[in-house]
């Protein structure tokens, strides 16, 4: 997960162009020739997406684009920690 590139990912795109991008590199990663960096790759694109949408519903709901990135950042951090 890397908060800058999720916060660059929110602002520059849609939540449907997101969700678009996240259908297509899970179909990617179920193909067997995909190999194991590949899919290292492939989980790190799909985190840093998901988290993009996250923070664009939180916006929606009436955040700041800095808080609801931060909100996201102390999910993930307090979804590690237990």
């Amino acid at each position: 997960m890397k908060l800058p590139v999720i916060r660059h990912l929110q602002k520059g795109t849609t939540p449907e162009q997101l969700e678009a991008t996240l259908e297509v590199l899970e179909h990617f990663s179920e193909h067997r020739s995909v190999t194991d960096e590949e899919m290292d790759v492939v989980g790190e694109l799909i985190t840093n997406i998901c988290g993009a949408l996250e923070v664009h519903a939180n916006v929606e709901q009436g955040m700041s684009g800095v808080e609801a990135a931060n909100a996201f950042a102390q999910k993930v951090m307090g979804s590690i920690d237990q």
